[in-house]
């Protein structure tokens, strides 16, 4: 009960860094990704800010064999940029400069009652859906993943206990 608790307030507090820095607005977003007109740079100094709190939290997880709730501490085990890595990134690369939305921001959105924000989320559940169909099929199809392929449910929850599963042995 203690982690559905915790993770309801780090999402809300998420949520409210998102509303108030205006990631949820897809204008301002497309105008941080306009380079060659209006170029709004003010997302950058959000990012820059976010990348040095995660770094921060990062340097003291590490040192932790145990999360504060009390789960194992997992890390990554693949080190390599594969093709799925590069793909999975392009597509969400389009989609946020198509909608101006990445996922966080869009639920955030959707709870705010945007309508854009609701044609984005179903888009993006649709794309997971197809990714779970044509993973399940390549599996049954006797196309399981092999070593440096990922596994279809990488970034899955973990066993109950607030983990997450970010990778699997045969990634190195």
């Amino acid at each position: 009960m203690l982690s559905i608790i915790s993770a309801l307030f780090v999402g809300l507090v998420f949520g409210l860094g998102l509303m108030l820095s205006g990631m949820i607005n897809p204008a301002k977003v497309l105008g941080f990704l306009d380079l060659a007109g209006a170029w709004d740079p003010s997302l950058a100094f959000v990012m820059g800010g976010a990348v040095i709190v995660a770094a921060a939290g990062f340097a003291v997880a590490r040192r932790r064999k145990r999360s504060i709730l009390g789960a194992p501490m997992r890390w990554p085990t693949a080190h390599r940029i594969d093709p799925a890595l590069v793909l999975g990134s392009l597509l969400f690369g389009v989609g946020w400069g198509l909608g101006g939305f990445c996922p966080g921001p869009a639920v955030v959105a959707l709870g705010m009652g945007q309508a854009k924000a609701a044609v984005f989320v179903l888009a993006m559940l649709a794309g997971m859906a197809m990714f779970r169909l044509g993973s399940a099929l390549l599996v049954r199809g006797g196309g399981s993943p092999g070593p440096g392929q990922r596994p279809a449910l990488t970034g899955s929850p973990g066993p109950g206990d607030g983990t997450v599963i970010t990778g699997s042995p045969d990634q190195g």
